[in-house]
């Protein structure tokens, strides 16, 4: 009879719509599992006021809601905390946890600057008996899965060059009021917002960035600040981000993100071009990869050559047990997965598949970004 896996009491701090989910994600770990690596218990939940907190206790089945963050990491019984708050607050819950003795899984970006990531691993390091993850979901689509294992197998061979681009669309309105994604400190622009995505996963799938140099704009400088018209306030942040950047491999590619890609809904894409191979991959056609093999007989009316649609769909590894492999998978599904790899983690006392290094990795490409934007130059991505 196998061990029964181990109890982690979860203590989240923010419960908005990222924190919703991960609540979501912790109690479907059982069913969509067998076995689950852990089973989550959700202990508490921290928001700003009392009336909320205690609206999300009741909501998302916590045992206690607070409006004070110590409180959960005075509880014993609270073996990881989730930082699902805006993104000023990161680095100062963060660092509380892991003092505290406590696990940490936290949202993305992981900071506001490159100095606050940097000083977060350096503490995520000094708790080296701790497991820590982000939530960086595109690395857990089995298409992206799959993506990454057929570039290390060599199957496309040195990577010449790629395009990447994070698309939405909603803020083309100029009407649409003022919010809190348009602040630099909590929302941080469309760089910090969706670029922190889209970096990580083609870090992710083609190794460090070298350099970078970037071009950016804000198409509409002032906002209302309610519906109903009246005041505006400024637009503190980036509406559209584009940047060439050089990998430490010698590929060259071009990212892009945007919250003002008309049509777009959630619009994650890109192509990777190989002296063997090339890949393509569309967030909003999730259950394919595209994979062409320059390998393939060539002949008379075409001959077996073409890109071929390599049928992910929801094919994870076990001990995935639910839905079936052959079902379509969907936005949901990869954060359960990210959620499986670090409670995995934990409970096997290691790291997992995406660690605070690896959003501090996608910091120090924004940083780089914002430089080259100051600058109007290159920006090296500083190492670390």
């Amino acid at each position: 009879m196998s061990a029964q896996p181990p109890t982690l009491g979860v203590g989240m701090a923010g419960f908005g719509f990222i924190g919703k989910v991960h609540a979501h994600a912790y109690r479907s770990q059982r069913l969509f599992y067998d076995p689950p690596p852990a089973l989550p218990k959700l202990v508490g939940v921290c928001t700003s006021r009392a009336e909320t907190a205690q609206r999300a206790a009741e909501q998302g089945e916590f045992e206690f809601g607070t409006d004070r963050f110590e409180d959960l990491l005075a509880r014993e019984d609270i073996d990881v905390i989730d930082v699902a708050t805006p993104n000023q607050l990161h680095r100062e819950q963060v660092l509380a946890a892991l003092e505290a003795g406590k696990h940490v899984y936290c949202d993305k970006p992981l900071a506001v600057t490159l100095e606050d990531a940097r000083v977060m691993v350096a503490a995520a390091r000094a708790r080296s008996e701790l497991s820590h993850g982000m939530a960086l979901h595109c690395r857990f689509v089995p298409a992206t899965m799959r993506a990454r294992q057929l570039v290390e197998a060599g199957r496309i061979g040195r990577v010449y060059h790629f395009r990447a681009a994070y698309l939405h669309s909603g803020y083309e309105d100029p009407q649409r009021p003022i919010s809190w994604r348009l602040s630099r400190e909590a929302g941080g622009g469309v760089l910090s917002d969706l670029g922190s995505h889209i970096i990580d996963l083609m870090g992710w799938l083609l190794g460090p960035y070298e350099t970078v140099h970037a071009d950016a704009e804000t198409f509409i400088r002032e906002r209302p600040t309610g519906a109903g018209g009246g005041a505006r306030a400024p637009v503190e942040v980036e509406d559209y981000v584009g940047f060439r950047a050089a990998m430490r491999s010698g590929a060259l590619g071009f990212i892009e993100a945007s919250r003002f890609a008309t049509g777009a809904q959630d619009q994650l894409e890109f192509a990777i071009f190989g002296e063997r191979g090339a890949l393509r991959f569309d967030l909003m056609n999730p259950n394919w990869l595209l994979f062409y093999d320059a390998g393939d007989p060539a002949g008379d009316l075409g001959g077996e050559r073409g890109f071929k649609m390599l049928e992910c769909v929801q094919r994870y590894p076990k001990p995935s047990a639910l839905p079936s492999p052959k079902l379509g998978v969907g936005w949901i599904r990869y954060h359960l997965h990210a959620m499986h790899d670090f409670l995995a983690a934990v409970a096997e006392g290691r790291l997992g598949n995406a660690t605070l290094l690896d959003g501090a990795r996608a910091q120090a490409v924004d940083a780089a970004v914002r430089e080259s934007l100051a600058t109007g130059g290159r920006a090296t991505v500083a190492d670390l």
